[in-house]
């Protein structure tokens, strides 16, 4: 599909149906995927793909206290996500049907691969992302080319030490993402929400918008 139509409607899927997405599938957009940019072209970045009905329960299993709390947050007025009540029933229908996707893609990326340049700052390192995330984002939209849906979800990584032993993950290596992944239920949005060039952009100084708010 055309790219800027793929960037436009790859949108988070909670919802799928029991198809399996076959391995050609799943290798062609690895194929494409390992073309993301990345600090010194180190190629930090392993896939696990989780296809076993035991280990994705053992996935959900550790997600939904993590999603239950935050959850909570939410209803609760103490975590703002801005989000539709819609979107967080779909969020919560999701973590307690994760098990269900007909795959969930473990993201790894090698520690020695990685080069944050943020972390004396006193202030949350962010940076190691940048040779990790941009290959992510690759899959979903070679995904999304091939007519499967994706969900990104950080949640699990604080039970990085369970999911390391569960597959295995060799030591110097962490856990950035899991990606569920699967033929959506419903067809694919049309137009996502997101904030407007004029509110997100600024030349030379952060409080001076580069374009014109359009009335």
């Amino acid at each position: 599909m055309e790219l800027t139509e793929a960037m436009r409607t790859t949108g988070t899927c909670r919802r799928y149906t029991k198809d399996p997405v076959p391995d050609e599938v799943l290798r062609t957009a690895f194929d494409h995927a390992r073309f993301g940019p990345q600090g010194g072209n180190r190629q930090p970045v392993r896939w696990i793909v989780v296809r076993d009905a035991e280990r994705k329960q053992a996935l959900q299993d550790l997600y939904l206290p993590m999603w239950d709390a935050y959850f909570n947050g939410i209803t609760g007025g103490t975590v703002s996500v801005g989000a539709l009540p819609k979107t967080v029933q779909d969020a919560d229908y999701f973590a307690r049907h994760l098990a269900e996707v007909p795959a969930i893609i473990v993201v790894c990326a090698a520690l020695d691969g990685l080069h944050p340049t943020d972390h004396e700052l006193g202030r949350l390192s962010v940076v190691g992302g940048a040779s990790i995330y941009p290959t992510m984002q690759n899959l979903c939209l070679a995904l999304r080319d091939q007519g499967v849906a994706t969900a990104v979800t950080t949640l699990l990584c604080h039970e990085e030490p369970a999911v390391r032993e569960m597959l295995s993950i060799p030591d110097d290596y962490i856990t950035a993402a899991h990606i569920a992944v699967g033929y959506p239920e419903r067809a694919f949005p049309t137009k996502l929400t997101r904030s407007p060039v004029e509110d997100i952009v600024s030349l030379e100084s952060f409080d001076r918008p580069m374009f014109a708010a359009t009335v």
